[in-house]
């Protein structure tokens, strides 16, 4: 299999406690906790590895600028636990993490992701051709750490097909459908088409940012938001896409419309 990557990156699987400790130093960085109490700590990184996972590092030069960790599943699954990258290296690593998993038998990869982190969201939807497949409220639980600290830790799961190519979903029109919906900013949060095929929901340009500048205000966006996707999967619907302007696209599967 074909790694896409830029000039200069190497991606291996890391096997090394001076290797691992360096992963999970990258993750204590990324996720903004003290290095003494990573999100990852090495010695767990170690054991998933001695399990049969993977722990796999991006290298720009010398300079570790990503990594990833994945575990075996149940039957033909994956999951991958966590995953992050400097730009431009994101779509390299978890190319790495697919090609490891389809060797060892794999259909399905699965990981979770903010809902309301809009990027994330148009690079596991739009780019990889995952689909976001299930809506869990506040997952984790409190978290402390500096990236999602004062928030509720609702999650999106991301089922990847690994073996097919990435699918094409009808988008529909957003702009001719009603507002159902509207966001803490006053404008519209979501629309929803007649045909009731489509559902459309806004999320904000950067709730990371919103988090740390007013941390209540993120918080009406994250009920908001919340009360749009539980509605929506509730009735059969996924997310299939997300916009360069912060709005998803979640189909009815036509099983759920009979």
């Amino acid at each position: 299999m074909t790694l896409d990557r830029p000039p200069g990156v190497s991606i291996r699987t890391v096997e090394d406690v001076a290797g691992l400790a360096a992963v999970a130093d990258y993750f204590s960085h990324v996720w903004q906790t003290p290095r003494a109490a990573p999100p990852y700590p090495a010695e767990v990184l170690h054991s998933l590895v001695h399990a049969g996972g993977a722990v796999h590092a991006a290298y720009d030069g010398t300079r570790l600028a990503g990594a990833a960790v994945a575990v075996c599943g149940p039957g033909q699954d994956t999951y991958s636990l966590v995953a992050a990258a400097d730009r431009g290296l994101g779509y390299a690593v978890k190319q790495a993490q697919r090609a490891w998993a389809v060797e060892r038998g794999a259909r399905i990869m699965r990981w979770t992701f903010d809902p309301l982190v809009g990027r994330n969201a148009r690079f596991n939807l739009a780019k990889l051709g995952a689909a976001g497949t299930e809506y869990l409220v506040d997952f984790y639980g409190p978290m402390a750490d500096g990236v999602n600290g004062g928030d509720e830790s609702d999650r999106l799961t991301a089922t990847w097909d690994l073996t097919a190519p990435a699918p094409s979903y009808e988008t529909g029109d957003r702009e001719a459908a009603p507002a159902t919906h509207k966001g803490p900013d006053g404008d519209v949060l979501a629309r929803r088409d007649l045909a009731d095929r489509h559902v459309w929901c806004r999320v904000p340009e950067d709730i990371v940012g919103l988090r740390a500048a007013d941390p209540a205000l993120a918080l009406r966006w994250r009920y908001a938001v919340r009360e749009v996707f539980t509605e929506a999967f509730a009735q059969g619907f996924t997310a299939t896409g997300m916009t360069r302007d912060g709005w998803y696209t979640l189909a009815r599967t036509p099983e759920a419309a009979l």
